[in-house]
């Protein structure tokens, strides 16, 4: 049976389908729907191994968005073939298992619903036919996120969102060229939340620096870049500093970092790190140690830099020098760790 979807109609258990592959505008507006007309929805997803964004972070995206349905996850790795009857019998498995009670309705877009709701001994509630009102599809966001970037939720924007990081020792320009870079790339850029710290921290400047200091720094930095990226107006966001930095930062001021603060950094890695050159005057703000400490820091960066994974250049010249290298540096490298893989069902095709 099926019944266009009106949003006075309630039904007590609902049941909305999907990969969430990844999850989208379309898909909101389809649990939305579901919540507005039932007691109660499950949410069911379903993904496959073959999928590259882990079933656990979208199913977190689903609670996030929707935290009153029932969210629950599992891997399918049956055919996606809605005109087989053996390939619907081996998801159906999978599907009752994940469901907590009985389904009266059946939400979705997509013709499927019928048959998903006959098997369930439920009604089908077609849910914008043809997607008339929310026409985004997830094989489009998948060839380019950034194209349909509005179509995302907060959290699925932050989760593709990369970074790049500019650094460096004291006055060597790293503000200057952050904020240039965001401004080139058309994004947002995070400030150095140490710089700010520095200004209010109880006994000012002089006072000895103590280790759990930097642990404030990391998590109110690492804050902010979080709450960033879930508004970028594309899959890149610049940072005047990171995690890595602190633990250098710590280095100078009370000793070698603490091995959880080294940990924090080799997994909060960014797509790359773009380092200013020591060779330009050194400016006293009246916040920084001096002129004497600024090769040896840089030096310590370089050495630091080389010894991990990430790609990093070092640039030097004016701002519009720096910004050109940058630019041609970053150029192959954005947009690939953001990439997302085809699905279970294209694999199929191919």
């Amino acid at each position: 049976m099926s019944e266009p979807y009106q949003s006075n109609t309630v039904y007590g258990h609902g049941l909305v389908l999907g990969k969430f592959y990844p999850f989208h505008a379309g898909h909101q507006a389809l649990i939305r729907a579901a919540l507005r007309a039932c007691d109660r929805v499950t949410v069911e997803l379903l993904g496959s191994q073959v999928e590259t964004i882990p079933l656990e972070v979208r199913a977190e995206w689903l609670r996030e968005e929707h935290p009153t349905a029932h969210v629950v996850a599992a891997v399918d790795e049956a055919r996606v073939d809605f005109d087989d009857p053996a390939a619907w019998d081996e998801h159906m498995v999978v599907i009752s298992e994940l469901l907590p009670a009985p389904v009266d309705a059946v939400f979705s877009s997509d013709a499927y619903g019928e048959e998903l709701a006959r098997r369930l001994d439920a009604t089908w509630v077609q849910v914008d036919p043809g997607r008339a009102f929310n026409s985004v599809s997830g094989t489009a966001i998948r060839r380019d996120p950034a194209a349909h970037w509005a179509e995302l939720p907060a959290p699925v924007r932050a989760w593709l969102t990369e970074r790049v990081v500019v650094l460096g020792a004291e006055s060597t320009g790293t503000t200057t060229l952050a904020s240039s870079l965001a401004v080139d790339l058309g994004t947002h850029c995070v400030p150095e939340y140490g710089r700010l710290w520095s200004e209010i921290r109880p006994g000012g400047l002089f006072t000895p620096w103590r280790s759990d200091e930097f642990d404030l720094i990391v998590d109110r930095q690492i804050g902010w870049e979080d709450a960033a990226r879930r508004r970028v107006p594309k899959p890149v966001l610049v940072c005047d500093t990171d995690v890595l930095a602190t633990t250098l930062w710590h280095e100078r001021y009370v000793g070698p970092a603490p091995a959880h603060l080294v940990a924090r950094a080799a997994v909060h890695r960014p797509v790359a790190y773009v380092l200013t050159g020591d060779e330009i005057d050194f400016v006293q703000d009246g916040m920084r140690d001096g002129e004497h400490v600024r090769h040896g820091m840089q030096e310590r960066f370089r050495e630091v830099l080389a010894g991990q994974p990430v790609p990093w250049i070092e640039v030097r010249g004016s701002v519009a020098e720096r910004l050109a290298a940058t630019t041609e540096f970053l150029e192959p490298l954005l947009g690939r760790s953001n990439r997302i893989g085809p699905s279970l069902e294209e694999l199929d095709r191919s």
